[in-house]
């Protein structure tokens, strides 16, 4: 659950993160904070933590489209027997597990 802007605010800061920019990357940041009517701190915060956000969902979401969206829902409702190495890989686990 995200937190609103006036709620990140009054957030306790205790944390700091130093970033090394090239003058027109200085620029650019100092510019679109000016449009945005905040910080320049505040923007660089809000900006790196909505592209943190986006980036974790992209590593811990899976879209599918097309064939690999047809094979793996064929694959969930129509699954192989599993093979001989699947079931020793099994067997091997319920030891572990003292499940056997």
């Amino acid at each position: 659950m995200s937190l609103s802007l006036k709620q990140q605010r009054h957030q306790r800061k205790i944390a700091r993160i130093e970033a090394r920019l090239n003058p027109e990357q200085k620029r650019r940041i100092e510019y679109a904070a000016r449009l945005k009517g905040t910080s320049l701190s505040d923007f660089m915060v809000l900006s790196a933590d909505d592209a943190a956000a986006r980036a974790i969902q992209e590593h811990e979401v899976w879209t599918l489209a097309g064939r690999d969206r047809d094979l793996f829902v064929r694959a969930l409702l129509n699954p192989p027997a599993p093979s001989a190495r699947m079931k020793a890989a099994a067997q091997r686990y319920k030891r572990r597990l003292g499940t056997l």
